[in-house]
C-alpha cells in the first residue's frame, strides 16, 4: 500500500498523481479488513524521496515496515538510517514512472543484502524469461508484485508464468497476491466477485495450490490510477476467494509476512 500527500513534492519522473491518501484513512481500511500490521511501499510519485512514506509509517509504530526506493548512489549512511526506520526492502518499478533502472539492480542488491533487506520488483511478467539469469543470481530475497503482472494476461502454461514458478521453487522468491486490475483485461467491477478479473484468477489459483508458503497478500490501497477503485468489501471478498481456508489465510496473511517483513 502507499500513502499520498500533496504537501510532498512529486518526482520529475512521476506519471501518477493520486489524491491524498492518509494514515487515518488507511486505519479505516485496516479495521474493515481485520488488519493490524502494514507494509508501506514507496510509490513512483515521489521517486527517490521516501519522506512521505517514512513520515506516515511513524503513525503505525512497530506494526509498520517499509519498502523504499534507493539507487546505486544511495549512501551507506542513508541505508542505515532507513534500516533504523523500519525499512526492510528496496523497490524496483520497471514500468513508466520508475526511478531506478534495471542496470542498478545488482549493485543495490549487493548493498542491501548486508542489511538483510529484499528486492521488491514490479515489471511486466512477460519480461521474466529474459531476466531469469539476472534474478536468480541476486544475493537477496525477491518479492514480485501483483501475481507477476503479466500484461496482457497469460495462462498458467505460458513460459513466462513458468519462469515465475521456477523462481519461487528456488526458495528465495515470493509473489504478492494483489491488484489483479493491473494486468487484467477486464474492467473494474465490484460484483460479482467470483467473476472479478477472471483472466488473472487461474494464475492465483495455481500459485495458491502449489506455493502457499511463498505467497504474500496486499491491498494495493489506495489503488492508484484506478477509477473507480475497488471497494473495501470487494477486496475482502476477493481475498477470501483467493484464500478460502483458515489455514491458507494464516499462512499467507500472518506466517509468510512474519518471515519476509517482521522477522
Amino acid at each position: 500500500m502507499h500513502f499520498y500527500d500533496g504537501s510532498y513534492p512529486a518526482s520529475a519522473s512521476a506519471t501518477l498523481f493520486p489524491p491524498d491518501a492518509s494514515p487515518s484513512a488507511y486505519r479505516d481500511v485496516q479495521q474493515a479488513l481485520g488488519l493490524q500490521r502494514v507494509v508501506v511501499v514507496q510509490p513512483t510519485t515521489y521517486g527517490l524521496d521516501n519522506s512521505c512514506q517514512l513520515d506516515a509509517m511513524l503513525k503505525f509504530g512497530h506494526d509498520a515496515r517499509g519498502v523504499m526506493v534507493v539507487d546505486a548512489g544511495t549512501t551507506a549512511a542513508e541505508l542505515q538510517r532507513l534500516d533504523g526506520r523500519g525499512v526492510v526492502g528496496a523497490r524496483f518499478h520497471m514500468l513508466p514512472g520508475g526511478a531506478v533502472p534495471w542496470e542498478d539492480l545488482e549493485a543495490v542488491a549487493a548493498t542491501i543484502a548486508e542489511l538483510g533487506w529484499h528486492i521488491q520488483l514490479q515489471c511486466n511478467g512477460r519480461e521474466l524469461p529474459a531476466r531469469r539469469a539476472q534474478l536468480t543470481t541476486l544475493p537477496t530475497a525477491l518479492v514480485i508484485d501483483h501475481v507477476g503482472r503479466f500484461m496482457p494476461p497469460v495462462g498458467a502454461a505460458d513460459p513466462a508464468f513458468q519462469v515465475l514458478c521456477e523462481l519461487m521453487e528456488g526458495g528465495s522468491t515470493w509473489v504478492k497476491l494483489s491488484a489483479p486490475y493491473e494486468s487484467s483485461l477486464e474492467s473494474i467491477t465490484n460484483e460479482p466477485i467470483d467473476d472479478h478479473h477472471a483472466d488473472v484468477l487461474p494464475l492465483v489459483d495455481h500459485l495458491v495450490h502449489r506455493y502457499p508458503e511463498r505467497l504474500l497478500w496486499a491491498t494495493n490501497w489506495p489503488h492508484p490510477g484506478q477509477d473507480p477503485s475497488p471497494t473495501v468489501d470487494s477486496i475482502a471478498r476477493q481475498r477470501d476467494r483467493w484464500l478460502p481456508t483458515s489455514a491458507l489465510r494464516q499462512q499467507v496473511l500472518v506466517d509468510n509476512p512474519d518471515e519476509v517483513y517482521f522477522g
